[in-house]
């Protein structure tokens, strides 16, 4: 398995099946560390920022223990020779950007919650990076680099050697320290430098006969260092996004793996030394063998440097599109959590090298059944960019889109918006494709015959219409849900256009400031325009009576309409806060408003269809039964709402369960099933009493106190709030038939009261016989109640005459 850290979540990863297995959840912040249990492999300890220390089971996904250290906890490390301690890495108390190497004594105890309070300081003054601090041969001694420091602490004899390089940038060279890693065998020190070099360091017990030698192949910062099982290869990575093995401390002997696709920012080793996996910068995970050669790699979501595309759904996958490598659009699955594809639009080869101006993609928009796609491009450069609209359609033969037409300066001036006329039911011969520009003017583009006998392909398209508004800079642009109406902005003012004949029908505006998003309502509010200003304020205009209905000053960012449903989601940024408002366009009032959503300030929103709605009992959740909401932040974090608990959504067992049941049968089971039917064939016979109880074995809450090993169990007041509800009954709606149920039993109260004396002896004599049933309740539905309270009234004289 191959463990990591994503988020404030601890991702289980089969090396063999290529699937996450596990995923744990539990921290309030940000994982900032991973380690083994060096006592039990089978057992990891995570640190987080939210000052927690937690132990899990990860082959089970359970968690064992949580120590609350108090302090942001921003490095982990585990030693095999420290008994229940572990060492990590907080803020010093009262100085800034300070920090200290500290041990936490973990405490026995029979809870699962326990303090971590007792902390000594090992070292003062160290890195805040996990790749900062590095521990000796069978620990022994424990380094640490800063800046162009390195200290190095003897734990039995309590020595402390500091050893400085020159602070001296002298032909290009920066001593400053990038990383430190120890030799698992001898008393080495590796450490990476700004400059690309690598020291190996040697006799460092004596403070002035230290001796170092140097590697050098990196023209620029070495990003981290490893060492093999055994300590004869080191391996070294940086910005070059090559792996480089370097033999026996040589510089002589050495390999390469290119081509790794970005940065390394981070090297590990596995426990048995077979396998490597290097962490790169574009939130990407790659195992490699120990002969160097490339094995699979695990993509998340690509961190780009801006989103300028913004998050568009793919009508055909449901995917997430937006940047991915400079150049590219990556598709990215929710479900699986992984990338589906990345498409090269750009396709030129990407220099890193700073300062260059190179062209990158700004704009993507998608028709509805997603056929057809747009993209612009354009070159960095401020006052004459380079730009280019590309329409890519989709070949199912190859699985892929493939380039139809390329238009050249499709405007005199940066793209501003674009949007597709969404006319499902059409297809795609009403497709048309409207551009906004900062030349004042919006294009409409439309699809023709390809009349060139050498063309490829059998369509292109052109230009089909011009529009402008008293010279006004274009900044967005949508259509209404039946595509019959063209919504454009300029500046302060919101125009109308009549998509068949674009003659202008209409015209909003609300100063001061000018429009920011735009919108239509979709069903029952299609009537509706809903407009956000830069000056903070929502509008809403009435399309029938050309009117403002209302408006609320919010100060907007994100405005994302939902495309099944007439909800509206706006995102608000007020005193370092994002809020998020849904609300109906026929109604002012929000239905749902979620204040503080999020530390970051939210850049963009999406909603994703569902596949099938989901079901959810809390009315405040019902807007996001058909679609998904997902924001992505100005750290590019990709977050969404989930109408489900933490609980709810982390089942550890569930999966295991599952297995268990599909498992082949044994002999043993065989019989048990056959004697189990066989019980189930007597209780539906005629004739028996049968009293019905719930099946608590079958209750996941159940099976998963049943199946997990003993040792690894939580407490039992953490399964207790579980164990309850699993054995509570939904309320279920009441039908007619029960209503008219309860109106005869009112009517009837009177008679049944008459009867109670009767009742009453009867219960006296049938004392005994309900002793034998003390531990069995029978409960009868109402109607068949009823249906008793007619027999006991029902006249039996006329059996006497017989």
């Amino acid at each position: 398995y191959l463990l990591y850290a994503s988020g404030d979540f601890v991702k289980v990863y089969s090396v063999n099946t290529e699937e996450i297995v596990r995923l744990m959840g539990g921290h309030a912040d940000l994982v900032t560390g991973i380690q083994l249990n060096p006592r039990n492999h089978m057992q990891l300890y995570s640190s987080s920022l939210d000052g927690t220390i937690k132990l899990w089971d990860f082959m089970d996904g359970i968690l064992i223990k949580t120590f609350t250290v108090g302090s942001k906890l921003l490095a982990l490390y585990t030693l095999a020779s420290a008994e229940d301690s572990v060492f990590v890495v907080i803020p010093k108390k009262g100085e800034r950007d300070t920090f200290q190497l500290v041990s936490v004594k973990l405490t026995k105890g029979a809870g699962q919650d326990l303090e971590g309070k007792e902390l000594s300081v090992v070292l003062d003054d160290v890195g805040a990076s996990m790749k900062h601090t590095a521990f000796g041969r069978e620990g022994a001694y424990v380094v640490s680099v800063k800046d162009v420091n390195l200290q190095v602490y003897f734990f039995k004899r309590k020595l402390l050697n500091r050893f400085s390089l020159s602070t001296l940038k002298t032909k290009g060279g920066d001593n400053r320290f990038s990383c430190v890693v120890c030799h698992p065998k001898e008393d080495c020190i590796a450490t990476g430098h700004a400059d690309g070099k690598i020291r190996l360091w040697r006799n460092f017990h004596h403070k002035k006969e230290y001796t170092y030698s140097t590697l050098h192949w990196h023209h620029d910062i070495v990003m981290d260092l490893a060492f093999s099982l055994e300590g004869t290869r080191l391996l070294s990575g940086g910005v070059e996004s090559v792996l480089v093995q370097w033999h026996n401390e040589s510089s002589c002997q050495k390999d390469f793996l290119p081509r790794l696709g970005s940065p390394i920012e981070y090297i590990s080793m596995s426990s048995d030394g077979v396998l490597c996996s290097t962490l790169h910068t574009d939130n990407r995970i790659t195992i490699i063998n120990s002969n160097l050669r490339f094995s699979r790699s695990i993509q998340g979501l690509i961190k780009s440097r801006d989103v300028k595309t913004g998050l568009v759904v793919d009508p055909r996958t449901k995917a997430l599109v937006l940047n991915g490598e400079p150049g590219h659009l990556q598709f990215y699955s929710l479900q699986s959590d992984q990338q589906l594809f990345s498409l090269d639009i750009v396709q030129r080869q990407y220099i890193h090298q700073a300062g260059l101006k190179q062209s990158d993609l700004v704009k993507v928009a998608f028709s509805a059944r997603g056929t057809w796609l747009a993209t612009v491009e354009e070159s960095e450069e401020v006052t004459d960019p380079e730009l280019q609209l590309k329409l890519w359609f989709y070949n199912e033969e190859i699985q892929s889109f493939e380039l139809n037409t390329r238009i050249n300066t499709p405007h005199d001036n940066h793209i501003t918006d674009m949007c597709f006329r969404d006319m499902v039911e059409l297809g795609d011969d009403s497709l048309i494709l409207v551009t906004t520009g900062r030349d004042c003017v919006f294009k409409v583009w439309v699809m023709v015959e390809d009349t060139d006998p050498e063309a490829q392909q059998s369509v292109s398209w052109t230009c089909d219409f011009v529009g402008s508004y008293h010279n006004y800079q274009a900044t967005n642009c949508c259509f209404s849900e039946d595509g019959s109406l063209l919504a454009v902005s300029f500046e302060e003012t919101v125009t109308v256009w009549d998509s068949l004949t674009w003659d202008l029908k209409c015209t909003f505006c609300h100063p001061p400031g000018n429009i920011r998003n735009i919108c239509f309502g979709r069903l029952t509010c299609s009537k509706y325009l809903i407009g956000a200003t830069d000056y903070g304020f929502l509008c809403c205009w009435n399309l029938l009576t050309c009117a403002l209905d209302w408006s609320a000053h919010l100060n907007v960012v994100v405005l994302q309409p939902d495309p099944l449903s007439e909800h509206i989601a706006a995102v608000s940024w007020l005193s370092k806060e994002s809020s998020l408002f849904v609300f109906k366009p026929n109604e002012p009032r929000p239905i749902y408003i979620q204040r503080n959503l999020c530390k970051e300030k939210i850049l963009l929103a999406a909603f994703v269809p569902r596949d099938e709605p989901e079901i959810t009992s809390s009315e405040k959740y019902l807007w996001l039964r058909k679609s998904q909401l997902f924001f992505l932040t100005d750290t590019q974090e990709l977050m969404t709402l989930s109408t489900k608990s933490l609980e709810e959504r982390l089942t550890p067992s569930s999966k295991q369960l599952a297995v268990e049941e599909s498992l082949p049968v044994t002999p043993f089971s065989l019989l048990l099933g056959k004697h189990r039917r066989q019980q189930a064939q007597e209780d539906t016979d005629p004739g028996k009493l049968v009293v019905h109880n719930k099946q608590e074995q079958a209750s996941p809450a159940v099976k998963e106190l049943l199946h997990t090993p003993a040792h690894v169990l939580p407490s039992a007041s953490f399964l207790c709030t579980i164990f309850i509800n699993s054995l509570l009954i939904s309320k279920e709606n009441k039908s007619a038939e029960e209503v008219a149920d309860e109106v005869e039993m009112e009517s009837e109260k009177a008679e049944d009261d008459s009867d109670e004396e009767d009742g009453t002896a009867m219960e006296q004599e049938d004392t005994s016989h309900m002793e034998l049933l003390e531990e069995v309740t029978c409960k009868l539905s109402k109607s068949q109640e009823k249906e008793l309270r007619k027999i006991r009234k029902m006249d039996y004289s006329w059996i006497s005459a017989l």
